[in-house]
This record gives structure tokens, C-alpha cells and sequence, in this order.
């Protein structure tokens, strides 16, 4: 039953399993899931979360192996096998993939930066640098934060807004370089070397957010966080958005669509076991959510408390410093009372100080969402710098993001790499490494635009545009084609010749009708919402308030954001018109033949 005997394999299926949970846990489970509980309403998020695991996530991941295990190649050959129309859909996915790529890595090179500079006697993003008479702290860095004005100006450099570019960030061109070079060195063999690196890009995370886990729950105020994130705010489940949210988020977080399980799956052996690998990957993958987000929510309700508590012990020496109290009068537990009590006794001299009152609440401080990079780089490096022994925190927490990074990273080179490698011209003329090394090159070269001032503006319309829209679309297409164009039946027999029984009757009505229709729904609401949300925004960062503001992309941004999301999927149609047109050529080639050979008879 080997289609393929000179097809590179697995060693075991442990390595496979490895692979796709290093690929499929990534920076997303450490900096999104905990952002979208946050938002809507801690444990309460988690009910729609996991009815979407059931319902779209785990029968898709099954169906991607299954796809990969039975034709035996990458994206393109793949659907080519199941239709020669469909071979759109496996382009769409690599050229998915190779935007993925472009920026995706820029994170890791960021994650290097901070990596390095943890290893100081003071992190330097601990306190602002000072000025350049030596008299005081930078203005720009006083106005916002020191963990703020490291990542904007001392790890980005980043212009004030798109229109402006700049030179290229020498340090982050390096860590780029060095990010790129790692990653070649993971896949140079193919799976023959990937294989054995997921044994560590897998595992070793785990043991650093354990690790995390004990430290951050000994931490003053992390209860705080923690109770915040299992405390469910029932209301939310009302809300579509959090139910759209939840399953957005199952989507991208098992990495569906970027043809990188079609093709780990593609270097199975005939009759590996994908069906129980898909269901403990999905849980491995949701677990450690729910795991990352305990260690961020404690990390939370430390900074929240240590914030709230700043705060309140500056409203503290506010009023006894006004009033002329005894030092051991007013105690942060207590200053609540003190302000209704002096505010009645000393009227005008209290509204003398309104103005400099602060207004100190640890729910505030908690229901502050943050995601993305602001999550990773700065909300983590603040809580990292007040801890004792900040500089091993932050050496363990950025080798862990490092790690996490470059476990997706293999998927997502293998998503480009499988594809052209089953292009026999290729390979004939060049080796494994060679074409893995191109690869590389080319994606690292043209990611070197990130690394300019203004390179932080175009990874984020790359992150927000480059994927989302096309890998609904592609997941979509995929799910209607095999259930509707290849034949739930005929998937049912394929499935039976690899594993020795056919699905039972909960993958087929997921297949045939569930996730179709929540895809369609999903798909629906990006446009609506797309076009509802008017001109596309990125946050630009603004050096005179040390503040991020809302700006809109000027025209050549908005035309490059239309380019991203056309380019992957209008490979579908282009591809399916070009196999028409070849399919009719070869038919009246074929009626020419035969009208000659009638002639000549």
C-alpha cells in the first residue's frame, strides 16, 4: 500500500505526535487564549472554547492527517489527487504558509533580543535610561514605561507611524539572521532532522512553564489573578462575539489550513493510527491553554496587585503629606477610610488635592486585556523586572518563548518545504538541503524588511490580514471537498484501508454538516465585520505621550492589505481555470489524433 517508498518517514509515531504538538502549541496558547479570557469573562470563556474543540476543531485536525497519511504528499499534490481543480487549494495554503513565515519569525528574532539582554547585572528594561545631560530620566521613556520605551525604542526603534521608514535595526537584523540559521539547521535533513529536534522544542516548554507555575503561585497577589481567570462571567455567553472568538481561536491554534499537518502526516507510515494522534494533539494543545493561562493569570494578579498597591501607597503619602498625619496613621488597608473620612472633616483642603487623587481598583488593574506582543514583551518583562532573581525569570521565560516560536516555525517551513520537494524537476536537480537552505534564505531576506523602523507596522497588517481570511477560506473549500467532492463515502473507505475500521457516525456529521456551516458562519462575519470596521487601523506608537494611538493606513497600505488577502485565495480559482484549459487542450488534441487517424484509414 506504499505509494511512496522512497518518501522519507517518521522514526516513530512519538516523533510525528511531538511534531505536531511543537508545531500546534505555540506563542498563540502563551498570549492569546489567556488575552481572550480576559476579555470575556475569565472561566466563562472556557464553555464555548471547548464546545468548539468538539465541534470544529478536533474533526478538522483528523481530517488534515487523514489527507496527509492517505495521498502521501504535500498540500498541492494532495488536493490534486482528490481533483485536479483543487490544486489552487494546496498554492493557497503554501503561499499562506510563506506569509506566515515572512513574519513569524521576526517574534522569535525579538524573543533573542530579550533573551540577550537578560543577561545584565540590571535588566535594562528595569528603569529609564538617562538623559542626555545626565540630569534625570529620558522625557519619552518617563511619559510611558521603561518595559514600554525598551520594546518601542530600544527593541524596534519604530517610527512614528507607517509612512516613515528608516534604516534597518542592525541588532534585530542579527537575531533575525540567527533565528533563520537555528531554523535551517532544525530542518535541514527534512523530517530526518526535525524529528529529532521536537523532542526538546515539545517538551522543554512544559518544563519551563511548570516551573513558571510554582514561582508564579508563591508570588504576592497571584491568587488574585488566578481566582480573577476561573471566576466566569455567565453573561458573556450571550454575547456571539465570544462564541466567534472561541472558535477563531480553536482554528488558528491548531494551525489548520497552513498545509504544514498535511504534510507532517504525508511522512507517516500507511498504517500509523491518525485518529487517536489527532484527539491527543487537539487536548494537548487545548490543555496547554488552559495551563499557560493559569501561569499568566498568576503573573497578572502579581503586576495588578503590586500596581494597585503603588497606588495606593501614593494616595497614602498624598494625604500625609497634606494633612500632616503621623506616618503609622494611614496604612494601605486602611486608606480607603481615610479618604471618605478627610474629605468630610477638611472639604476645601481636599478638593485642593483632586486633582493628584488617584483611583486605585485591582479589578481595573486585572480586566486590563492585553494581547499579542504587549502580552510576551511588555506586560510579562514589568511583572519579570519586580520579581527576585528577575534576570533568571526572564533568561527561563524568553528561552521558552524562543522555543515555542521555533517549534512553529517547523511546520511552517515544512508547509512550504513538502510541496516543492514533490516537484520531481526540483529535486532532481537540487538536494534536500539545498532547497531547504533557498527557502530560508529567501524567506530571511525578505523578512529583513521587518527589522526597518517602520517594520513593526507592516508584522502587524501581515499578522491581522495575512492569514486570517484566507485560511477560513481554505478550510472551508477543504471541508466541502471532501465531504462533497471526493465522497464522504469514499473518505469513509480510505479511512477503513489505513486504520482497519471506518469513522463512526460523530467525525461524518461534523464533516458533512457542523463544521461546514460554522465555517461558512465564521466566514461570514470576518467580511461583515471587515467591512463594518471602515478603514483598517494599527496602533502607532506616539513618543510625546509615551502612548500607542489608533491611525489609519494610508492608501498604499490598504491597497498592500487588499493584495494579502486576494493572493492566496484567488490561487483557487486561477489554478482550477488553468486545469480546465490544460484538460481541454489535451481533449482536442486527442479529437485531432483521432480525426487523422480516421483520415489516413
Amino acid at each position: 500500500m506504499d505509494k511512496d517508498a522512497g518518501r522519507p518517514k517518521w522514526d516513530t509515531p512519538m516523533q510525528f505526535v511531538l511534531a505536531c504538538v511543537s508545531y500546534a502549541v505555540g506563542l498563540g496558547n502563551v498570549w492569546r487564549f489567556p488575552y481572550l479570557c480576559q476579555m470575556h469573562g475569565g472561566g466563562g470563556f472556557m464553555i464555548p472554547y471547548m464546545i468548539m474543540l468538539l465541534l470544529e476543531g478536533i474533526p478538522l485536525f483528523y481530517m488534515e492527517l487523514a489527507i496527509g497519511q492517505k495521498m502521501r504528499q504535500g498540500s498541492i499534490g494532495a488536493w490534486t489527487a482528490i481533483s485536479p481543480y483543487l490544486g489552487g487549494l494546496g498554492i493557497a495554503s503554501m503561499v499562506t504558509s510563506f506569509y506566515l513565515c515572512l513574519y513569524y519569525n521576526v517574534i522569535n528574532a525579538w524573543s533573542f533580543w530579550y533573551l540577550f539582554n537578560s543577561f545584565q547585572s540590571k535588566l535594562p528594561w528595569a528603569e529609564c535610561p538617562l538623559n542626555s545631560n545626565r540630569t534625570g530620566p529620558l522625557e519619552e521613556c518617563e511619559k510611558a514605561t521603561p518595559t514600554q520605551y525598551f520594546f518601542f525604542r530600544e527593541t524596534l526603534n519604530v517610527a512614528p507611524s507607517i509612512n516613515e521608514n528608516g534604516g534597518v535595526h542592525t541588532g534585530q537584523a542579527l537575531c533575525l539572521l540567527l533565528a533563520w540559521m537555528l531554523t535551517y539547521l532544525f530542518i535541514v535533513k527534512g523530517v530526518k532532522s526535525t524529528g529529532k529536534v521536537v523532542y526538546f522544542t515539545a517538551t522543554f516548554p512544559y518544563v519551563v512553564l511548570f516551573i513558571y507555575l510554582i514561582r508564579g503561585l508563591t508570588l504576592h497577589g497571584a491568587l488574585n489573578g488566578v481566582k480573577f481567570m476561573f471566576t466566569p462571567k455567565m453573561e458573556e455567553l450571550a454575547n456571539p462575539n465570544t462564541w466567534i472568538n472561541a472558535a477563531t481561536q480553536i482554528f488558528f491554534s491548531l494551525g489548520l489550513g497552513f498545509g504544514s499537518l498535511i504534510a507532517f502526516a504525508s511522512y507517516n507510515e500507511y498504517h500509523n493510527n491518525f485518529e487517536r494522534q489527532a484527539i491527543i494533539v487537539s487536548m494537548i494543545n487545548s490543555g496547554t491553554s488552559i495551563f499557560a493561562s493559569i501561569v499568566t493569570f498568576a503573573i497578572y494578579g502579581f503586576k495588578a496587585t503590586f500596581n494597585f498597591e503603588s497606588c495606593q501607597e501614593r494616595v497614602r503619602l498624598l494625604l500625609l503629606n497634606t494633612f500632616d498625619l503621623a506616618e503609622d496613621s494611614i496604612s494601605i488597608d486602611n486608606v480607603n477610610e481615610w479618604i471618605g473620612k478627610l474629605n468630610q472633616t477638611y472639604p476645601v483642603q481636599f478638593a485642593e488635592i483632586a486633582g493628584k487623587m488617584e483611583t486605585c481598583d485591582l479589578e481595573t488593574e486585572l480586566s486590563t486585556a492585553v494581547e499579542g506582543a504587549g502580552l510576551a514583551f511588555i506586560v510579562y518583562s514589568e511583572a519579570i523586572k519586580n520579581m527576585p532573581l528577575s534576570q533568571l525569570w526572564s533568561v527561563l521565560y524568553f528561552f521558552m518563548l524562543l522555543l515555542l516560536g521555533m517549534g512553529s516555525m517547523l511546520g511552517n517551513v515544512t508547509a512550504i518545504i513538502t510541496p516543492l520537494r514533490d516537484f520531481k524537476l526540483l529535486t532532481r536537480h537540487l538536494s534536500i538541503e539545498t532547497l531547504n537552505g533557498i527557502v530560508c534564505v529567501v524567506c530571511m531576506l525578505l523578512g529583513l524588511g521587518f527589522t526597518t523602523r517602520s517594520g513593526s507596522y507592516w508584522f502587524t497588517m501581515f499578522n491581522d490580514y495575512g492569514a486570517t481570511f484566507s485560511l477560513l477560506f481554505i478550510v472551508l473549500l477543504e471541508v466541502i471537498a471532501v465531504s462533497y467532492i471526493y465522497g464522504i463515502r469514499r473518505f469513509e473507505k480510505d479511512i477503513e484501508d489505513m486504520l482497519g475500521h471506518r469513522p463512526n457516525w460523530y467525525w461524518k456529521i461534523m464533516w458533512a454538516v457542523v463544521s461546514p456551516l460554522l465555517l461558512v458562519a465564521l466566514f461570514i462575519f470576518y467580511i461583515v465585520s471587515y467591512i463594518q470596521g471602515g478603514t483598517p487601523t494599527y496602533a502607532a506608537w506616539d513618543k510625546d505621550t509615551g502612548k500607542t494611538v489608533v491611525m489609519q493606513y494610508p492608501v498604499f497600505g490598504q491597497i498592500f492589505i487588499g493584495l494579502l488577502l486576494a493572493s492566496s485565495v484567488s490561487c483557487v480559482p486561477v489554478a482550477a481555470l488553468y486545469a480546465y484549459c490544460k484538460k481541454r487542450e489535451r481533449a482536442n488534441r486527442k479529437t485531432e489524433r483521432q480525426s487523422i487517424s480516421t483520415i489516413s484509414s
